[in-house]
């Protein structure tokens, strides 16, 4: 599951993905509290033998979780590498990034037990004054940090997939209030699509021009519909 930082704030959504068993990539703020990594909240106080035993976990003057930003800060140079993911227009794509394992914080307070680790994906491109993008992920603990940066990734992919959709293929014209209207164009929308890109993957871009598709020659006295008789034309 792939989204950006409206959906990856909030905490609630991230959980309901896990309980599902869904492994996700999913954008956070800047501000996101996190544990860092080998840190964690403390157990619940110990019971003092008087009313119901503590159960929550918490925190301390000297044990509170950092920000995102603050974490990436505070990485040495060494946890940064140069990772291209992709190749794009003008040529490859690639960018700085660290990757650690660390624990969401943000309420674990209430809770009984520390969440679980998962990766804290952080890009810092030379030359910017700050990270630029954070991501929380959970993707398995021996994933390399150059598949984590291709998985995450993919997200572009998928908003220019939606693009073309919308804009070429028709998905935004539906103006439909009910399930079946909506539900019965999208998937007409959805396997024009597909069947546009199996065909366009049949041709390399760099192949030999002799491998593209050529322009059909129109047969003589060919007319558009709709285009004006040419000999009533020249009556007129």
């Amino acid at each position: 599951m792939l989204a950006d930082a409206g959906y990856g704030i909030d905490t609630a959504f991230r959980t309901a993905l896990t309980d599902l068993g869904l492994r996700y990539s999913l954008g956070i703020q800047s501000s996101t509290s996190l544990w860092p990594p080998g840190t964690a909240p403390l157990p619940p106080k110990p019971w003092s033998g008087r009313g119901r035993p503590p159960t929550r976990v918490r925190r301390s003057p000297d044990r509170t979780p950092l920000s995102a930003e603050k974490l990436a800060r505070s990485l040495p140079e060494t946890a940064w590498q140069r990772v291209t993911w992709r190749a794009g227009t003008n040529g490859p794509l690639a960018s700085r990034f660290a990757a650690v394992r660390v624990r969401p914080a943000h309420r674990d307070d209430r809770r009984h037990e520390p969440r679980p680790e998962e990766w804290v994906l952080i890009e810092w491109p030379e030359g910017e004054a700050a990270p630029t993008k954070y991501w929380l992920s959970t993707l398995p603990p021996e994933t390399c940090l150059a598949e984590l940066v291709s998985q995450t990734k993919l997200r572009w992919r998928i908003e220019r997939d939606y693009q073309d959709l919308k804009q070429e293929i028709g998905l935004g014209h539906d103006e439909g209030r009910g399930w079946r209207g909506f539900h019965h164009h999208a998937s007409l929308c959805i396997a024009a699509y597909g069947f546009l890109v199996s065909e366009r993957g049949r041709f390399s871009p760099s192949a030999p021009e002799f491998t593209r598709l050529q322009t059909p020659v129109l047969p003589a006295g060919y007319r558009p519909r709709g285009a004006p008789d040419p000999a009533r034309a020249s009556r007129a």
